[in-house]
């Protein structure tokens, strides 16, 4: 009897613990984002408007706060997988706190610009010139999406696009 309560109570605790974690909308405090798609898996690189991809992915908060304040900047970024660097930044429209709960879920559109070959494996080679000894590189894009308290979302990644060199 005394294992059988033990258990209870250690199951009440855990189970308190859970629904403190992931609130009462059902999702977490923390954003969770998924890679949905990008429409197209080429570009032509060049300048900003030669060429330029869709990326979607979707997103929920349990607690709502993505967007709602205007004092928190930038709160997606995007990390381009040839450098580890920020490829861009953008800033979620102001959303409306969902409901009683507190919850949100939706998808994300961005225009993600061309990017410039950057021709790693040959150092004579002038990034965003046209190459006669490399065609293309490929590369991904790393998302993630902080909401206004500093919570930062996991990290999903796009498949591989190819940059066109020439």
């Amino acid at each position: 009897m005394r294992i059988n309560c033990l258990h209870l109570i250690t199951a009440l605790a855990l189970t308190t613990l859970l629904y403190a974690c992931i609130g009462e909308s059902g999702f977490s405090e923390v954003p969770e984002i998924d890679f949905i798609s990008v429409s197209k898996d080429t570009m032509i690189q060049g300048n900003l408007l030669t060429d330029s991809i869709d990326l979607v992915f979707a997103f929920r908060d349990g607690d709502g706060d993505i967007g709602t304040s205007e004092m928190f900047g930038q709160n997606i970024q995007l990390i381009d997988s040839r450098t580890d660097e920020v490829l861009s930044s953008f800033k979620t429209p102001p959303l409306p706190i969902a409901g009683s709960n507190g919850g949100i879920e939706g998808t994300i559109t961005l225009k993600v610009f061309t990017q410039c070959c950057l021709y790693e494996n040959d150092p004579n080679e002038i990034p965003c010139v046209a190459s006669d000894n490399i065609t293309s590189e490929r590369f991904q894009i790393d998302i993630q999406l902080t909401d206004d308290t500093g919570n930062r979302s996991n990290v999903v990644t796009t498949n591989f696009i190819t940059l066109l060199c020439d």
